[in-house]
């Protein structure tokens, strides 16, 4: 594991390595709390020097992006640290969330461990390339899924059950099903807004995936 940061304080790291399914005393959720917010500031500032003539909305668009669940889980794994992060039994879709919530638990260690402008130098050293690989800022799966779906359906709106929640307290799992155009799909996260969104990208692969048969038929009927 080669992190661009060399900790005085050892043990912080390995604090922040160590999930609560190891020791429900003595882990890296206290870390993981203070590292989100780190990390928040730090791309908020980023983005905010980055992109001059961007509106709020469109910088927090791209701040969801770079904070979410899978963006901190690649970098996560960027480093490597699911091959040192000491955790219990975890099932795959839970696996993501144990290394984001590793990787801001990391970044809660260096603030800790150098200070605020060390961590801050951290996150944009690491997520600076991120922010700049999108050209545009992205639209989040359920503002695509409401254009896709008002464009197509005579103006119709997804709609979305309410969340079941499952797992620990202090680690919940959300579940929200979206439906719309006759097709159904769930999506599982931290959060209901997470959870939802997964949804709505799950049901965008099967509008896409019954778009494409449909096309195909018709060519057929074509020849």
């Amino acid at each position: 594991m080669k992190l661009y940061y060399k900790f005085k304080d050892k043990s912080l790291l390995e604090l922040a390595l160590t999930q609560r399914g190891i020791n429900s005393i003595r882990n890296n959720e206290r870390l993981e709390f203070v590292g989100d917010r780190v990390l928040g500031l730090s791309v908020s500032a980023m983005l905010y020097a980055m992109y001059p003539h961007e509106s709020e909305g469109e910088l927090a668009r791209r701040y969801a992006v770079l904070v979410s669940t899978e963006t901190l889980a690649d970098v996560a794994k960027s480093f490597e640290l699911n091959k040192e992060l000491r955790h219990g039994h975890a099932t795959a879709g839970r696996t993501r969330h144990i290394l984001a919530n590793a990787m801001e638990a990391v970044i809660g260690a260096i603030f800790f461990d150098g200070g605020f402008d060390n961590a801050q130098r951290f996150v944009c050293s690491v997520w600076h390339d991120l922010a700049a690989a999108e050209l545009r800022p992205p639209k989040d799966a359920k503002t695509t899924l409401q254009e896709y779906v008002q464009k197509n359906d005579n103006g119709a709106l997804p709609e979305y059950s309410s969340a079941e929640q499952t797992g620990e307290d202090h680690m919940p799992v959300f579940t929200v099903t979206v439906t719309a155009m006759g097709e159904s799909a769930s999506g599982s996260g931290s959060s209901k807004k997470n959870a939802s969104t997964a949804a709505a990208a799950e049901l965008l692969k099967i509008l896409a995936t019954k778009k494409l048969a449909g096309q195909n038929v018709a060519e057929k009927k074509d020849k």
